[in-house]
């Protein structure tokens, strides 16, 4: 089987890729490829705490491949710190980065110019899966994820910290991605199928800055 690590921004998309790789039985996945917002020590978008990330991690059963970017990150830096942590995975025989997107054409060939030349494929395992089958069936695999972060211009800031749920696939506005996939909100999973058990968490002060509003996460005591 094929070493490859994933890209884990610790939301629903990343875990159930997880999920879908596994079951697939073709790929040995042997770590979790996380950005995270160097200042903030948090995953960047969705705000999560670097902690948190990491005891979900464990849960997985996998190592954190953190990738540490300064704030801000011009492009070209990211892409130059995105370059040396492939080479650190070919180094290291892996093959292959997957992906959680799941039908956005622009990013999808972002990401492929990105892998082109580094030895690492591309993998895109839940790509094209229709979003509103998608997130039901997530739900009902057990699937448990607090939404981290919500863009006020396309959803109300009440959704930040709001359980994803079929309440909540009930509630969205008409023309909101049922998996956020254009941005609408970013979560983090707490349990599923994924998950050795769930991880206790309780919600924090919501902040709202630059058009959007997040929701501090933190481990259960």
């Amino acid at each position: 089987m094929k070493r490859i690590l994933l890209s884990w921004s610790s939301g629903k998309d990343s875990a159930w890729a997880l999920h879908v790789l596994r079951q697939q039985g073709k790929y040995d996945v042997v770590g979790l490829l996380t950005t995270l917002n160097q200042e903030a020590d948090r995953v960047a978008m969705h705000a999560v705490r670097r902690e948190l990330v990491a005891r979900q991690a464990e849960l997985v059963g996998l190592p954190l491949w953190p990738v540490l970017l300064p704030w801000p990150c011009p492009n070209e830096q990211y892409e130059s710190l995105m370059a040396q942590t492939c080479a650190k995975a070919v180094s290291e025989g892996i093959e292959a980065i997957a992906f959680g997107d799941l039908f956005l054409e622009d990013v999808r060939a972002y990401r492929e110019k990105q892998m082109r030349g580094t030895g690492l494929e591309p993998i895109f395992p839940i790509w094209g899966m229709p979003t509103l089958e998608l997130a039901r069936e997530m739900i009902a695999s057990g699937l448990q994820a607090k939404l981290t972060c919500v863009d006020t211009r396309k959803l109300s800031g009440d959704f930040a910290g709001r359980d994803f749920d079929v309440d909540f696939l009930a509630s969205l506005p008409k023309g909101a991605d049922p998996c956020g996939e254009n941005g609408e909100f970013h979560s983090f999973v707490y349990a599923g199928p994924m998950l050795q058990s769930a991880l206790p968490i309780v919600t924090g002060e919501t902040v709202s800055q630059d058009g959007f509003r997040f929701v501090d996460l933190m481990a259960a005591e």
